[in-house]
């Protein structure tokens, strides 16, 4: 009978999903029965065994994206980009992957909250036995994120001081472990409770934001890293020195006038582009310990909303991931 069920699951035309018809709160998001994927040319379908939640899913959900910056989607439609599982079948052309491999990786069009989805096989790396589901779930699109500010943007070089907003959160923790990687100083920004958890990934110093005078940061860092953004920057510009640079993650308002008076360049926000092979790279240094997912909250699909009201707080450390399988 056991086997007959597997077979039976394995063979349907349909999956459980979590979709959002229109744009609205958490509670949009509603868990169903949807038609399952298949695989087309260049693809690989996956058994996504844990899908991570990045804030882009619920500013896509709430309608912020859409308002913000024109992004159309076609409703019904079913967020997460961020996944790790087992392949279940290749299409046509797929030469680096075959069915049972375990992967990790993005989706090209979000549809990672889902019980199976179809991703690009250059999406896609191939998972350390040391890491399990959850943990690679967490990484793709924050450490792509975190890499292209430490390096491509900001070009930290040893012995720079880096300061790094949200330097708790999935970007930031990722960013705040590159920096001291390539050899700088970092102060680590985030509240009192997180200190200890900056200290162990190797902030040399700790801002609490609820606390501490942001005045004694003017000048302090050759470049800033702001996971957090927002209205309220004036104090993240004026802890640049001159000559130095702001690196934005994320939507936030920074005066040009202020940049300019202080000889700051605050630069433009860039999507991460996702390559698969600094994936692999970044998988193999999370297995040999030399990097750290931390995961601040794992939780079944079907309460994709209440993960989603937890990112949306701001208060979660590390990443939150739903998990799709058994």
């Amino acid at each position: 009978m056991g086997m007959d069920e597997g077979k039976s699951r394995t063979n349907a035309k349909t999956m459980n999903a979590v979709r959002f018809h229109e744009y609205g709160p958490p509670e949009a998001l509603r868990f169903e029965r949807v038609t399952r994927p298949s695989a087309g040319t260049r693809e690989v379908l996956v058994r996504v065994r844990a899908a991570g939640v990045n804030p882009g899913d619920w500013q896509m959900r709430s309608g912020w994206a859409a308002e913000k910056f024109g992004l159309s989607l076609t409703l019904p439609f079913t967020p997460g980009y961020d996944l790790a599982g087992i392949v279940e079948e290749v299409g046509p052309g797929v030469t680096r992957y075959r069915a049972g491999d375990r992967v990790f990786g993005m989706t090209a069009a979000a549809g990672a909250y889902a019980e199976f989805v179809a991703v690009p096989e250059s999406r896609l790396a191939l998972l350390p036995a040391a890491l399990d589901d959850v943990q690679a779930a967490g990484v793709p699109m924050s450490a792509f994120t975190a890499w292209t500010a430490v390096h491509a943007q900001a070009q930290v070089l040893p012995g720079q001081t880096v300061l790094i907003n949200g330097a708790s959160g999935g970007v930031g923790h990722f960013a705040l472990q590159f920096a001291k990687l390539a050899g700088a100083r970092v102060i680590a920004v985030t509240s009192g409770r997180n200190r200890a958890f900056a200290e162990a990934l190797g902030a040399d110093d700790v801002f609490d934001y609820t606390a501490d005078d942001w005045a004694a940061l003017a000048g302090v860092a050759d470049a800033v890293i702001d996971t957090v953004g927002g209205e309220e920057t004036e104090a993240l510009v004026r802890s640049v020195r001159q000559g130095g640079s702001l690196v934005p993650v994320g939507w936030g308002r920074y005066s040009p006038e202020l940049a300019r008076k202080i000889g700051v360049r605050v630069q433009e926000l860039l999507m991460a582009p996702f390559e698969a092979d600094r994936l692999a790279r970044i998988g193999e240094r999370l297995a040999a310990g030399d990097l750290r997912a931390e995961i601040g909250a794992a939780m079944p699909l079907a309460e994709a909303a209440r993960a989603h009201a937890l990112s949306e707080s701001r208060r979660a450390r590390g990443k939150i991931v739903l998990q799709a399988g058994e």
